[in-house]
């Protein structure tokens, strides 16, 4: 993944065919597709929770969230989880293509009106491409979060009642 400098750098996802970046300064990891705790709780777009160090991270299907397919019961080969840096979410992505560099100039802004919650903050104009620039910030609906922060306090506390092994 190559980074050139003067410009704004964004990881590009394949997400059910279409491109979408997020900020690289939103981004903390992209790991492989792990197995995933799947509680009674969760459906549709909240696919799960990843153990990450003992503590349980929402995993949500980003294709499914932003309703490009159905959620996934099983991930392609080249799936990935996009850990976030503000918010304890995972995103799943069909794939982690490109960590780019786009110029100022190539990034057009997206009025918070035109789209769902304000999810698409920019349009990355790269060669004969356009990706939408999510603002990872406004992907969910304050009832969204807060209805998966609740799950994720629970899975916690299931995840704290258990026995430590050694």
């Amino acid at each position: 993944m190559a980074v050139a400098s003067n410009g704004s750098a964004y990881l590009v996802l394949d997400v059910a065919g279409t491109p979408c970046a997020l900020p690289r300064a939103a981004v903390a990891e992209v790991l492989p597709l792990p197995d995933l705790h799947n509680p009674p709780a969760a459906g549709g777009w909240l696919i799960g929770f990843l153990n990450l160090g003992g503590a349980p991270v929402p995993v949500i299907d980003l294709a499914a969230l932003l309703g490009l397919r159905p959620a996934v019961s099983a991930a392609g080969l080249y799936a990935h989880l996009v850990l976030t840096r503000a918010a304890p979410h995972a995103y799943l992505v069909d794939r982690a293509a490109d960590l780019v560099t786009v110029p100022e100039a190539a990034i057009r802004p997206v009025e918070a009106e035109e789209t769902l919650n304000g999810c698409v903050a920019a349009e990355l104009v790269l060669g004969d491409r356009l990706i939408h620039a999510l603002a990872p910030e406004r992907l969910l609906t304050a009832q969204e979060q807060a209805r998966v922060t609740a799950l994720s306090q629970a899975a916690a506390e299931r995840l704290a009642a258990l026995p430590q092994t050694a």
